[in-house]
């Protein structure tokens, strides 16, 4: 039984909205925010592997890429090692537009826990930074504790 009920997913989805609202304004959507952060950390990277990473259309992930290149947020080199294809950096203003993400999520739950007394805020945090780090650790492991939990309810 989830005793969260879903809560922590609940409020993250909450959350992206809003920021996803807030990066509109900037010009800039969540699928070419996730392009963004796909390029920013792996400068360098071709298109045909952003399409594998993104999971999406070649031809989507030219249109944004193309889009994203004339906004400023992106640029090309030819490819060294492959005269037909080119290596996709972030620029600068793809950079600060990381720290704009960041920080709109950062207000976001600064408000989010404005009601809790410093010392619950503080508690709060701790318990959180235990299940972030028990997150990451299985997701660096490729999942060995969860996988065969999904595969017994099959």
């Amino acid at each position: 039984m989830d005793i969260t009920q879903r809560q922590i997913t609940k409020i993250a989805r909450e959350v992206g909205k809003f920021t996803s609202r807030m990066m509109k304004a900037e010009g800039v959507g969540t699928a070419e925010f996730d392009l963004i952060h796909v390029v920013r950390k792996r400068p360098g990277i071709t298109q045909a592997e952003i399409s594998k990473i993104l999971g999406a259309d070649k031809g989507a992930v030219a249109k944004q890429t193309a889009n994203l290149e004339a906004k400023g947020y992106l640029r090309r080199e030819n490819n060294p090692a492959d005269g037909r294809s080119q290596l996709i950096f972030p620029t600068e203003q793809a950079q600060s537009l990381k720290n704009s993400k960041a920080h709109i999520e950062a207000l976001f739950y600064e408000w989010l826990v404005e009601p809790l007394s410093k010392e619950e805020q503080k508690e709060f945090a701790r318990l959180l930074d235990i299940l972030y780090h028990r997150c990451k650790v299985e997701s660096k492991a490729d999942f060995p504790e969860m996988t065969p939990r999904i595969r017994e309810c099959e």
